[in-house]
């Protein structure tokens, strides 16, 4: 165990943000992992909910700094590419 008050701190201080980070890190994939369950089932209206809260995690994971903000815009434009691509079937088939 560290000896001085200011390592002690730190050490608990590091736990808590690993913590915190490791939280908001698996809430953003389970909603990434919801968008594409409803890419699978085909459910347009769940697509678009799923894919819009999915992004709002994803952005405040970066706003976090629990990742890193290229990270989020890649992550981002990977998801809603495959929306897209999904609703462009979808509409082609109509």
């Amino acid at each position: 165990m560290k000896k001085n008050k200011s390592a002690i701190k730190r050490v608990i201080q590091s736990e808590k943000r690993r913590l915190r980070n490791s939280h908001v890190k698996s809430t953003m994939k389970t909603n990434i992992k919801k968008v594409l369950l409803a890419l699978k089932d085909r459910n347009q209206e769940v697509i678009e909910s799923t894919l819009k809260t999915a992004v709002a995690y994803i952005d405040r994971a970066a706003s976090k700094r629990v990742i890193h903000r290229n990270n989020a815009a890649r992550r981002v434009s990977r998801l809603t590419k495959r929306v897209n691509a999904f609703l462009r079937g979808a509409e082609a088939q109509r």
